[in-house]
């Protein structure tokens, strides 16, 4: 469906692929089973009672987004740091290479932020000869491949270890070794390195808190906290959709993001910023900014039945729970965003003539709206960017052809001639495969019709 031809090649190579298609179906398969032992009525009674509330909080949230981001704005500056607001990508990355060649910067580390993915701001400093390294472990391993994340918590979920052996081998000339406890330790012993010579540490956020002006971030790793403490600079990187109103709702969204992401009850760490180091204190940055970016995101406002795509909370339990995803896995979404969150916010952040196709890669069985945490109803959504693609592309030919069918319908005796005609016609041989419906059955067996119709055996039955 409106498919570019490579798009569909990587698609097929990917389905074909039996060692990524074990990878990732093992992977996700591990992820979703913890999910739902996680949010189990006998583990977690209050589960969809936190999943309505966390629902009611972003939909408050966005209603009211430009008094709340005022609000943090104001709080972030009261603690000594500076907010920036960003339209598109590229203000991102001006403002980080300004602030980077004011402070004489060549190495900057980034942690935890699927929002720079979505700008390509590695690639934007690395043209201006500046070195960004990724801290997360399975962000540095798809670094080191030259690859973007495969999965929004699992970014390198297609990479078996033999795969994570060869790239730090081949990458960090180290000797081969196939442990993932061994392979940590290689990264871990490189990244330290990077995480004292970097001039400015990159984040995301999790959450941004109105009330305080927080940036929350979770992790399990530890990387976050060196990476927004140990640089003298640090730079949060967020979509201005991820505001919340009060300190007090993090505790609805800490509970629900670590069980259906990962099914922790809790991430190994949870950090709360909000300015640079204060007189007195050990550590932190010396300077603290958050860049808030829109990037198509006020668009989304204006329609109140797809602005629930805002409430997502980057968890990946859709990804885990979709069948397509798990067939043509992540690199073949366009974007940063994959699976059937992608399938909805990509096409609204950039324009739905860009990838048409991507609302069409669900089945729409319904399992990722299932286990939503925030109850985003996505194949919904899904069914709305398909009605605004088929009326922004449908051709005066097919629009002929639904009118001669509204017509038929309307005169039960030729509808009936023309079922009869139509029975006789599909059990030529081959014939199904020609004209318009030929891409349609090139992939499916199309059973032959039954010798009566419905209507026939219907009036034989009356008749008895």
């Amino acid at each position: 469906m409106w498919i570019k031809p490579a798009q569909e090649q990587g698609i097929r190579k990917t389905v074909a692929d039996r060692k990524v298609q074990l990878a990732v179906y093992s992977a996700t398969a591990r992820l979703k089973e913890k999910r739902a032992e996680a949010v189990s009525p006998d583990v977690f009674p209050e589960y969809e009672e936190l999943r309505s509330q966390a629902n009611r909080i972003k939909q408050h949230a966005l209603e009211n987004l430009d008094h709340y981001l005022e609000q943090f704005e104001k709080n972030v500056e009261s603690h000594g740091g500076r907010v920036i607001w960003a339209r598109e990508g590229a203000e991102v990355a001006d403002f980080i290479l300004g602030l980077a060649n004011e402070r004489g910067v060549s190495l900057l580390v980034k942690s935890k932020s699927m929002t720079t993915e979505e700008i390509h701001l590695n690639e934007r400093l690395e043209h201006h000869q500046l070195e960004a390294v990724e801290t997360d472990l399975g962000e540095y391993i798809v670094q080191l491949a030259h690859e973007r994340p495969y999965h929004i918590v699992a970014p390198a979920v297609h990479k078996t270890r033999q795969d994570i052996a060869d790239i730090l081998e081949r990458r960090l000339h180290v000797p081969r070794e196939e442990e993932p406890e061994k392979q940590a330790m290689i990264a871990r012993r490189t990244l330290r390195e990077k995480f004292l010579a970097a001039g400015i540490g990159i984040s995301g956020a999790n959450f941004l808190v109105a009330d305080s002006g927080a940036v929350v971030l979770v992790e399990n790793e530890g990387n976050v906290r060196l990476c927004t403490t140990a640089p003298r600079v640090h730079v949060a990187v967020a979509g201005l959709e991820k505001i919340l109103p009060r300190a007090q709702d993090l505790a609805v969204f800490l509970k629900l993001l670590a069980r259906s992401g990962t099914g922790q009850l809790l991430t190994v760490y949870t950090s709360f910023l909000s300015g640079p180091r204060r007189r007195g204190e050990v550590d932190g940055p010396e300077e603290f900014y958050v860049v808030l970016l829109d990037a198509g995101r006020t668009r989304l406002l204006a329609d109140k039945e797809k602005r629930q795509s805002l409430f997502c909370i980057r968890c990946g339990a859709c990804l885990n729970a979709c069948p397509v995803y798990r067939k043509i896995g992540g690199h073949n979404y366009p974007g940063a965003y994959s699976g059937p969150i992608g399938a909805i916010i990509t096409p609204q952040y950039q324009g739905l003539a860009r990838d048409p196709w991507l609302p069409y890669a669900s089945s729409l069985c319904g399992a990722c709206a299932e286990v939503c945490p925030v109850k985003i109803d996505i194949p919904r959504i899904l069914l709305e960017l398909r009605k605004q693609i088929t009326e922004s592309r449908t051709g005066g030919l097919e629009r002929m052809a639904f009118r001669l069918y509204g017509w038929l319908m309307r005169r039960p005796k030729l509808y009936a001639l023309a079922g009869r005609m139509a029975g006789k016609l599909a059990r030529i041989p081959g014939l199904a495969k020609l004209g318009p419906g030929a891409a349609w059955a090139s992939q499916r067996e199309i059973p032959l019709p039954a010798g009566r119709s419905f209507r026939d055996e219907w009036r034989e039955r009356k008749k008895s």
